[in-house]
Protein backbone atom coordinates (compact mmCIF):
# COMPACT_ATOMS: atom_id res chain seq x y z
CA UNK A 1 0.00 0.00 0.00
CA UNK A 2 2.88 2.26 1.02
CA UNK A 3 4.16 1.69 -2.30
CA UNK A 4 1.41 3.03 -4.14
CA UNK A 5 1.37 6.07 -2.24
CA UNK A 6 4.81 6.59 -3.20
CA UNK A 7 4.49 5.78 -6.62
CA UNK A 8 1.20 8.65 -6.45
CA UNK A 9 3.45 11.32 -5.11
CA UNK A 10 5.86 11.08 -8.07
CA UNK A 11 3.52 11.32 -10.31
CA UNK A 12 2.39 14.14 -9.16
CA UNK A 13 5.81 15.44 -9.06
CA UNK A 14 6.36 14.93 -12.35
CA UNK A 15 2.92 15.37 -13.85
CA UNK A 16 3.96 19.03 -12.01
CA UNK A 17 7.11 19.61 -14.38
CA UNK A 18 6.14 17.86 -17.14
CA UNK A 19 2.84 20.76 -17.27
CA UNK A 20 4.99 23.27 -16.78
CA UNK A 21 7.37 22.62 -19.22
CA UNK A 22 4.63 21.61 -21.87
CA UNK A 23 3.34 25.23 -21.18
CA UNK A 24 6.60 26.95 -21.41
CA UNK A 25 6.87 25.31 -24.52
CA UNK A 26 3.86 25.96 -25.89
CA UNK A 27 3.60 29.91 -24.68
CA UNK A 28 6.97 31.22 -25.26
CA UNK A 29 9.49 30.85 -28.06
CA UNK A 30 13.25 29.22 -27.36
CA UNK A 31 14.82 32.71 -25.65
CA UNK A 32 11.53 34.12 -25.10
CA UNK A 33 11.00 35.36 -21.56
CA UNK A 34 7.98 36.46 -19.69
CA UNK A 35 7.44 38.58 -16.50
CA UNK A 36 6.85 35.86 -13.69
CA UNK A 37 7.85 37.32 -10.11
CA UNK A 38 8.86 40.97 -10.86
CA UNK A 39 12.32 42.09 -9.83
CA UNK A 40 13.30 38.62 -8.96
CA UNK A 41 12.01 36.17 -11.43
CA UNK A 42 11.26 36.10 -15.04
CA UNK A 43 10.08 32.91 -16.89
CA UNK A 44 12.69 32.05 -20.26
CA UNK A 45 12.50 29.36 -22.18
CA UNK A 46 15.91 27.68 -22.85
CA UNK A 47 17.08 23.95 -24.04
CA UNK A 48 19.61 22.70 -21.94
CA UNK A 49 21.41 19.66 -23.74
CA UNK A 50 23.80 19.37 -20.43
CA UNK A 51 23.63 18.53 -16.84
CA UNK A 52 23.69 21.60 -14.14
CA UNK A 53 25.36 24.93 -15.86
CA UNK A 54 25.73 22.75 -19.06
CA UNK A 55 28.05 20.71 -18.17
CA UNK A 56 28.14 17.62 -19.98
CA UNK A 57 26.55 19.18 -22.90
CA UNK A 58 25.69 17.35 -25.63
CA UNK A 59 26.67 13.95 -23.68
CA UNK A 60 22.53 13.11 -23.36
CA UNK A 61 23.41 8.92 -23.41
CA UNK A 62 25.62 9.65 -20.45
CA UNK A 63 23.06 12.11 -18.61
CA UNK A 64 20.74 9.06 -19.32
CA UNK A 65 22.66 6.57 -18.05
CA UNK A 66 23.77 8.72 -14.39
CA UNK A 67 20.55 9.64 -13.77
CA UNK A 68 18.84 6.32 -13.99
CA UNK A 69 21.74 4.61 -12.19
CA UNK A 70 20.94 7.04 -9.50
CA UNK A 71 17.14 7.00 -9.58
CA UNK A 72 17.49 2.93 -9.07
CA UNK A 73 19.76 3.99 -6.24
CA UNK A 74 16.99 5.78 -4.75
CA UNK A 75 13.89 3.61 -5.36
CA UNK A 76 16.42 0.92 -4.06
CA UNK A 77 16.43 2.63 -0.49
CA UNK A 78 12.50 3.00 -0.55
CA UNK A 79 11.64 -0.39 -1.91
CA UNK A 80 14.20 -2.06 0.46
CA UNK A 81 12.76 0.29 3.32
CA UNK A 82 16.48 1.39 4.50
CA UNK A 83 15.31 4.96 4.69
CA UNK A 84 11.99 4.59 6.73
CA UNK A 85 11.58 8.13 8.42
CA UNK A 86 9.28 10.51 6.88
CA UNK A 87 11.78 12.69 6.04
CA UNK A 88 14.09 10.78 4.23
CA UNK A 89 11.26 9.28 2.37
CA UNK A 90 10.15 12.99 1.38
CA UNK A 91 13.60 13.72 0.61
CA UNK A 92 14.12 9.90 -1.64
CA UNK A 93 10.63 10.98 -3.31
CA UNK A 94 11.42 15.04 -4.87
CA UNK A 95 15.00 13.45 -6.07
CA UNK A 96 13.04 10.99 -7.74
CA UNK A 97 10.12 12.77 -9.05
CA UNK A 98 13.04 15.83 -10.26
CA UNK A 99 15.07 12.92 -11.48
CA UNK A 100 11.92 11.27 -13.87
CA UNK A 101 11.02 14.98 -14.57
CA UNK A 102 13.84 15.71 -16.36
CA UNK A 103 14.97 12.44 -17.76
CA UNK A 104 11.64 11.95 -19.57
CA UNK A 105 13.06 15.09 -21.32
CA UNK A 106 16.56 13.99 -22.41
CA UNK A 107 14.86 10.77 -23.63
CA UNK A 108 12.03 12.51 -25.48
CA UNK A 109 13.43 15.30 -26.61
CA UNK A 110 17.65 15.32 -26.22
CA UNK A 111 17.71 18.40 -23.96
CA UNK A 112 15.69 19.36 -20.95
CA UNK A 113 13.55 22.21 -20.74
CA UNK A 114 14.59 25.05 -18.64
CA UNK A 115 12.22 28.36 -17.60
CA UNK A 116 13.06 29.71 -14.27
CA UNK A 117 15.31 32.49 -14.90
CA UNK A 118 16.34 34.43 -11.52
CA UNK A 119 16.96 38.53 -11.97
CA UNK A 120 18.84 39.35 -8.53
CA UNK A 121 21.93 37.72 -9.66
CA UNK A 122 23.31 35.60 -13.10
CA UNK A 123 22.37 32.17 -12.60
CA UNK A 124 21.60 29.43 -14.74
CA UNK A 125 18.20 28.79 -15.76
CA UNK A 126 16.73 25.98 -14.73
CA UNK A 127 13.38 24.09 -14.04
CA UNK A 128 10.74 22.70 -11.38
CA UNK A 129 12.62 19.53 -11.57
CA UNK A 130 15.90 20.71 -10.54
CA UNK A 131 13.85 22.44 -7.71
CA UNK A 132 12.83 18.44 -6.68
CA UNK A 133 16.16 17.67 -7.00
CA UNK A 134 17.89 20.19 -5.34
CA UNK A 135 15.32 20.44 -2.23
CA UNK A 136 15.38 16.60 -1.94
CA UNK A 137 19.35 16.67 -1.66
CA UNK A 138 19.15 19.13 1.02
CA UNK A 139 16.06 17.37 2.79
CA UNK A 140 18.52 14.02 2.45
CA UNK A 141 21.55 15.89 3.94
CA UNK A 142 19.62 16.65 7.24
CA UNK A 143 18.01 13.37 7.29
CA UNK A 144 21.36 11.67 7.08
CA UNK A 145 23.41 13.93 9.41
CA UNK A 146 20.30 14.19 12.24
CA UNK A 147 17.75 11.72 11.55
CA UNK A 148 19.54 8.62 9.98
CA UNK A 149 21.79 6.92 12.85
CA UNK A 150 18.67 7.50 15.31
CA UNK A 151 16.01 6.15 13.39
CA UNK A 152 16.98 3.93 10.22
CA UNK A 153 20.77 2.80 10.87
CA UNK A 154 21.27 -0.79 11.59
CA UNK A 155 21.90 -1.40 15.13
CA UNK A 156 24.98 -3.46 15.50
CA UNK A 157 22.81 -6.50 17.75
CA UNK A 158 21.00 -6.67 14.44
CA UNK A 159 23.85 -7.68 12.18
CA UNK A 160 24.48 -10.98 11.83
CA UNK A 161 28.25 -12.43 11.60
CA UNK A 162 29.54 -13.94 8.41
CA UNK A 163 28.36 -17.89 9.32
CA UNK A 164 24.77 -15.95 10.07
CA UNK A 165 24.97 -16.17 13.82
CA UNK A 166 23.91 -13.13 16.01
Amino acid sequence: MIYILYTAVILLLVGCDQLLKSWTVHQLELGQSAAFLPGFMQLTRVHNYGAAWSSFSGKTALLVVVTAALMIAVAYLLIRRIVRHPLGIAAALLILGGGVGNIIDRIAHGYVVDMFDLLLFDYPVFNLADCFVVVGVILGAVYYLWFYEKYDARKKSDASDADGDK
